[in-house]
């Protein structure tokens, strides 16, 4: 709230009035909650005392973006590196606590660094079916003079059974067409022409290099240090939950999952043991009604990134009452 920032910064904080107001979306809870009152709900609690309170089968998906193994302070928690082996063991000991609130046809994806990617599929192996594992371009990091720059990270995608959700047509690509071919009639082959350009929509793979990390002109950014976009969760939801399916997120930050849930019409649980994080999380929801849009998302599809650079686009509202419909629709965003 110090900070003084540029005029056409756009990062999300709090005043006085907001971190009083948005304190009454906040729970705690020390004895065993049901399902109903856990429903869209953000709790500033440890994570661990709070998964013992949990009831068991209600989670469709599970977004797992822990503190990865490197030592790092969140406002007053400090993590600190720990040796593979001991990484393993303490995310098996989550694990452990977290599979019970899992349905049988639930998926889960577990954000790491490269360090411990190893360890986290290891992990996975022994108690859930993997999958896959993406990759995604973290743009932003800094140089080294003795080393590759660290500009990725990696998402591990599980099961809990062969029985599971995956809409691969809700997270197709669209991507500017750079070899227009033609069929012999003259007729774009796998592509269409449109008044934007030439673009086709391509199946998803395991490499995604078209994510913007949150940066100060977004309307998504916050100071957290780690923020995940919109953009990435949207994709994780989308591809393998429903609308109405409950998506849980145990260690949740600023609420980036929670957030891209409520747009797109899923329930959500949300942990957080730093309050300010909480707060900022119930604001991003509040705000969320009032603009449905997920920047990267449009029409249905996820657009590469920057393939509109320079264009205006209206945007669409995903999930929104027609009160909503008539604030974002008018919008115009640039797609990133």
């Amino acid at each position: 709230m110090n900070k003084v920032r540029a005029h056409r910064n756009r990062t999300i904080t709090l005043n006085r009035g907001e971190t009083e107001r948005y304190s009454t979306n906040l729970i705690h809870f020390s004895k065993p909650a049901s399902v109903h009152t856990l429903e869209n709900k953000i709790v500033n609690q440890d994570t661990f005392e709070a998964l013992t309170l949990l009831p068991e089968n209600f989670v469709d998906l599970l977004i797992l973006d822990p503190p990865y193994n490197l030592t790092k302070t969140f406002n007053s928690t400090t993590f600190r590196k720990k040796s593979i082996a001991r990484y393993a063991e303490w995310l098996e000991n989550l694990l452990d606590k977290l599979l019970p609130t899992l349905k049988n046809t639930a998926s889960v994806y577990i954000c790491s660094e490269w360090f411990s990617s190893t360890a986290v599929h290891l992990v996975l192996d022994k108690l859930l079916k993997v999958r896959n594992r993406i990759t995604w371009e973290r743009e932003k990091g800094r140089g080294a003079k003795r080393n590759f720059k660290n500009a990725s990270e990696d998402i591990w995608f599980a099961t809990v059974s062969d029985d599971y959700v995956f809409n691969v047509e809700n997270i197709k690509l669209k991507r500017r067409v750079l070899a227009p071919y033609t069929d012999t009639n003259g007729e774009p082959k796998d592509w269409l022409n449109t008044s934007d350009g030439q673009f086709r929509l391509t199946h998803p793979s395991n490499l995604w290099n078209d994510i913007t990390v949150p940066f100060w002109s977004m309307p998504e950014n916050t100071d957290h240090p780690t923020q995940k976009p919109e953009k990435l969760l949207a994709k994780l939801i989308l591809a393998s939950t429903n609308e109405n399916d409950f998506v849980f997120d145990p260690f949740m930050g600023v609420g980036s999952s929670l957030v891209s849930a409520k747009k797109l019409n899923r329930k959500f649980l949300g942990l957080e043991i730093e309050t300010e994080y909480c707060l900022l999380a119930a604001k991003r929801l509040r705000l969320a009604e009032l603009d449905m849009t997920i920047q990267g998302y449009n029409d249905g599809v996820f657009w590469e990134r920057n393939t509109l650079k320079g264009q205006k686009q209206k945007t669409q509202t995903p999930v929104a009452s027609t009160r909503q419909s008539k604030k974002t629709i008018s919008q115009e965003t640039l797609i990133l």
